[in-house]
């Protein structure tokens, strides 16, 4: 990220102005891969990380890295398809297209077809990836000293930092990555309109991932349809996150614009599962109540709810994290709710001076629970890509459908570590 400021500062010296600095700062980040490239991914897209007068340019620039990095060689795929299936590339697939349709931080995809006709999308890591995330894991791991210097008395940062780090190193084995889709494929069998690609295990390894091939609409075609279908697509991504959470006991922490196909007649495809959070039943048993409240406009029902989930015990910093909660679920506590890029850009804002309360004289700070340490990850992009959509929606009416089913379900159905 250093380098990223020295180069775009060096651009806009030599431009005056920010187009420069903004095609370099994709650029850079897009050659660093790893967690770099995750960085310019949620820039490109997640409301309020980047200031208004200059979002436009930078979303423009950053949004090739939604969809692609520089891609590896195909010699290099290759050597390492054959390595990590031990076969040769001509036994496992009757046609292998050469040149990547998708390139993303960890891995690319290429299209192939499989001997028995079978379309199918193949996913390789890139060549040294795992030493590169694993460089960027341990320069994070570097900084729990410092933000427990720095943060609130009483923060453990050691857990949170923990956690993130299992989940990402976890994105680096496609078998976990096969297992999730796999598992959310079951979750969501008997839904009208979410849709998962079936994995292929026999054709899988660690590093290359095989499921079938899927068209349809990009994100950028999705929100040039129609109202109704739009509203169609913005009630199908949040039961599958919602549903997810409440029923499946997991969410998955990748929510950019590129992980989803639309189609015309309403379904959606969803893809890429290898950065799923799992939630201990207690939490999703809370949220479970949470979500039920906030349906029913029961407003102390909801404040207790989110102060067990979050433990939380009142004074300044409870207060304030109740505030800031209530505007994550302001979409369920009207009848109706138009997601809007400024509503999910003030999340952001609403988030730093929430956190302001963390050093609160009162002493009134309390550690949050580590699996939800991903979850503004979700909340923020998830947000930011339902306001694309720019359509007004009854999400209340979406959760009514499937809160009965997650109140009655003992147990989180994924059943993930």
């Amino acid at each position: 990220m250093a380098r990223v400021g020295a180069q775009a500062g060096a651009a806009w010296a030599v431009s005056r102005g920010t187009e420069a600095a903004a095609k370099k700062s994709a650029e850079v980040l897009g050659n660093l891969r790893g967690l770099a490239a995750k960085v310019g991914q949620t820039a490109s897209y997640v409301d309020g990380l980047i200031p208004p007068e200059q979002r436009e340019i930078y979303e423009k620039a950053l949004k090739t890295l939604q969809k692609a990095t520089p891609p590896s060689s195909f010699t290099s795929v290759t050597r390492l398809i054959q390595e990590d299936l031990r076969a040769p590339l001509s036994e496992l697939f009757a046609e292998f297209d050469e040149q990547a349709s998708a390139s993303a931080s960890i891995g690319q995809v290429h299209q192939a077809v499989l001997h028995d006709g079978t379309r199918v999308a193949v996913k390789v890591q890139h060549e040294g990836i795992d030493e590169a995330v694993e460089s960027d894991l341990k320069n994070i791991g570097m900084m729990e000293a410092v933000v427990s210097l720095a943060g609130p008395k009483g923060l453990r940062a050691g857990p949170i930092f923990e956690e993130i780090m299992l989940r990402f190193r976890a994105e680096l084995d496609y078998r976990i990555e096969a297992k999730q889709q796999l598992a959310f494929k079951a979750l969501h069998q008997n839904d009208p309109t979410i849709r998962i690609p079936q994995v292929f295990p026999q054709f899988s390894g660690r590093r290359v991932l095989v499921s079938e091939w899927i068209d349809g609409l990009s994100m950028d075609e999705a929100v040039e349809q129609d109202e109704n279908l739009r509203r169609s697509y913005a009630q199908t991504l949040w039961r599958f996150v919602f549903r997810g959470n409440l029923v499946g006991g997991a969410f998955n922490a990748d929510p950019h614009p590129g992980n989803y196909i639309f189609h015309a007649d309403g379904r959606v495809h969803f893809l890429d599962f290898g950065c799923v959070q799992p939630l201990p039943d207690h939490l999703r048993f809370h949220a479970v109540q949470a979500h039920r409240a906030a349906v029913l406009g029961e407003g102390p029902a909801f404040d207790a709810a989110i102060s067990r989930m979050l433990g939380t015990q009142g004074g300044d910093f409870g207060e304030a994290t109740r505030l800031y909660t209530c505007r994550l679920f302001e979409p369920l506590f009207h009848p109706t709710f138009h997601m809007t890029r400024e509503f999910a850009g003030g999340l952001i804002t609403e988030a730093h001076a929430m956190k302001k309360s963390m050093n609160a004289k009162d002493g009134s700070f309390v550690n949050p629970p580590p699996q939800l340490a991903l979850m503004n990850r979700l909340q923020f992009g998830f947000y930011s890509v339902l306001a694309l959509l720019d359509v007004e929606v009854s999400y209340r009416d979406v959760e009514s459908a499937f809160l009965e089913e997650a109140a009655q379900t003992p147990s989180g159905l994924l059943q993930l570590s």
